[in-house]
């Protein structure tokens, strides 16, 4: 049967390793789709089966926010804790788990998928100009949805809070509450006075295509250092920094409920929605919600908390009768408090700056979906699925008379990847998108992704009608300040610098790629022919805020006070997004979880950071 010496050998040999490579495929499907899972389906526990009629704190929105609030509040015994959140768990769907398909977890019962209404002067390559704005309808919230970076912002922007009014906010007030969170997983930062270790939240390095390295070798040919940008000084070009922990997403409800395990004094229920906030005699009293198809209340002891996020929190305030008079009179609700809910919105908006390259070393579909790459992550917890897509980040200044008096002006986010057109989750004109996005997955390439760090265009938010299921208006006006425009022109003008670079070069790396046809009356790279670009297709970069805007108590354009109190109304505080008063520079889940955690020690009278208060840097 075999013709050559030792082909029985080499035959049997041949049969043991397929069996060994069938034994640990089987291994690995088994742990992928049944023990990972079981492990989730443990947390499980935390959740209630049933509501009591009383408790000490009630929190609305199991988010970035509330789920970090609800744990921090729980660890006084004496105090009982509910935390109410309108969406499912996060062992409901497994890609919450997995960074790269973060996109794909839109449009799904998951997404509360809010639209804004038509926009004048943007969005003008949007269907009916409208800007899709995605939000995490889950224990975690759009923890469990983001693009995962970990960013803190300036130190400028805390200090101009404190500055106008925000008493105890100052970078020097806030950076011990980010420490608190943190566990840092990145060697080369661990010893760095800007970082901690233990906290619940992972923070990972993002580094993983060829690319990552081009990129910061682009930017030192232009000039810029290799900075860590939660570290001293924010410019320059970055290794991104992730809240992943071994390759798993670290959303707050995963990192700061579900690992702890169940608490008897904190009650979590999913699937339940809040309607209002029941307020008498300028107090709030508990909440009316539902749950299982039923109306029920729960009352509030201490306070009520709204933690739902810079568009729920100030819908939920508003249907209790808190916000604009005018506004509320119109839709025939009594008016508790005449404070400027809803105003003020802010959002941060990017342009994708699009590249071919002659290199087989992007986030091809072929790479992400491929078996060595799934084989890579199951065992080891790394590789292409560990990051949304990611891999290089920088901040700089248009304006480089700021330097050194204000945060930068213009985030880069450096994502290896084409974005293809069957994944047009930004709601472009089919058009549009047929010329914008790649055909499919596999083109090699990467995206120079602009955003305005501090945009001055304000939206704002109002109640489509006083019934809690309708949606509400959303109108952030985008690019109705001209300098919005302006920056973002010179954020592209940096990009065309750096495709330029000797890197990019020899990558092949092209700026006509981003000539497009709908804006073609102007020049191609004038002015006027970015201007065109950026209001046809900036989009969201998911960072609504601001619209429940914390302030000084003599401040008429606050809706709560520097210990987050609604003014008007006692007993009644919001803890997330919405109290910015400003956007912060970069992605803001970071900023948000710091909130969360101020908060608490705000509402339990305790100082909880005083030992990591001790070692801050010497220079903040």
């Amino acid at each position: 049967m075999y013709n050559q010496k030792g082909g029985r050998r080499k035959r049997v040999t041949m049969s043991f390793a397929t069996q060994g490579i069938t034994v640990l495929c089987i291994a690995l499907v088994y742990y992928y789709f049944f023990v990972r899972d079981f492990a989730y389906k443990q947390h499980r526990e935390i959740l209630s089966d049933k509501v009591d009629d009383e408790y000490d704190y009630v929190i609305v929105g199991g988010g970035s926010a509330g789920s970090v609030l609800a744990s921090r509040l729980s660890e006084d015994k004496n105090s009982r804790v509910l935390l109410l959140e309108a969406g499912g768990f996060y062992d409901e769907n497994p890609l919450f788990h997995i960074p790269i398909h973060w996109l794909e977890l839109e449009n799904t019962r998951h997404d509360w998928e809010y639209y804004t209404v038509p926009q004048k002067v943007s969005c003008l390559g949007l269907n009916k100009n409208r800007a899709f704005w995605p939000r995490g309808r889950v224990l975690g919230g759009s923890s469990v949805y983001n693009a995962m970076q970990y960013t803190r912002g300036s130190s400028y922007e805390y200090n101009e809070w404190a500055a106008n009014g925000c008493t105890g906010w100052s970078y020097k007030d806030v950076l011990p509450y980010f420490l608190k969170s943190e566990d840092i997983q990145i060697d080369e930062l661990k010893s760095s006075k800007y970082h901690h270790s233990g906290g619940p939240l992972a923070v990972s390095g993002g580094r993983v295509t060829h690319l990552s390295d081009l990129y910061m070798k682009a930017g030192q040919e232009l000039g810029f250092n290799i900075t860590d940008y939660n570290g001293a000084d924010q410019e320059g070009f970055n290794r991104i920094q992730v809240t992943v922990r071994k390759g798993v997403r670290d959303a707050t409800g995963l990192a700061f409920l579900g690992r702890m395990g169940k608490r008897q004094n904190l009650d979590i229920a999913i699937e339940t929605f809040v309607t209002k906030v029941d307020i008498k005699n300028k107090a709030a009293r508990g909440v009316f919600f539902i749950h299982n198809g039923r109306k029920e209340y729960v009352v509030a002891r201490k306070e009520v908390i709204l933690s739902a996020g810079a568009i729920n929190s100030p819908q939920i305030l508003m249907l209790s009768g808190v916000g604009p008079k005018d506004h509320l009179q119109s839709l025939n609700i009594s008016v508790l408090a005449d404070v400027p809910v809803g105003n003020n919105m802010h959002d941060h908006q990017m342009a994708f700056m699009f590249s071919k390259i002659n290199k087989p070393i992007s986030l091809s579909d072929d790479l992400v979906n491929g078996f060595w790459t799934r084989l890579r992550y199951t065992l080891f917890g790394t590789g292409p699925l560990t990051i949304a897509g990611s891999d290089g980040s920088a901040f700089f200044y248009n304006d480089e008379s700021k330097r050194g008096k204000t945060s930068a002006d213009i985030q880069i986010i450096i994502f290896s990847k084409f974005l293809p057109q069957n994944l047009n989750y930004f709601n472009f004109k089919d058009t549009v998108a047929k010329e914008y996005l790649a055909e499919n997955g596999n083109v090699e390439g990467f995206n120079f992704i602009v955003s305005v760090t501090h945009p001055k265009s304000r939206g704002t938010l109002r109640l489509k009608s006083s019934d809690p299921f309708d949606y509400p208006l959303l109108d952030p006006q985008y690019l109705t300040d001209e300098k919005d425009v302006e920056d973002f022109i010179g954020g592209i003008r940096m990009w065309e610098k750096f495709i330029q670079t000797k890197t990019m070069k020899e990558l092949g790396a092209d700026i006509n790629q981003m000539k497009m046809s709908f804006c073609s009356q102007h020049e191609f790279r004038s002015d006027a022919y970015w201007e065109c670009f950026v209001r046809h297709l900036a989009v969201t970069v998911y960072h609504h805020s601001c619209t429940c805007k914390m302030g000084a108590d003599n401040d008429p354009t606050a809706v709560v006070d520097s210990k987050l109190k609604v003014k008007g109304i006692r007993g009644l505080r919001v803890v997330d997004a919405s109290i910015f008063p400003t956007v912060t520079s970069g992605n803001i889940n970071a900023p948000v979880i710091m909130v969360a955690e101020k908060a608490a020690d705000i509402i339990r009278g305790i100082d909880s950071v005083k030992s990591i208060r001790k070692n801050l840097p010497e220079q903040i």
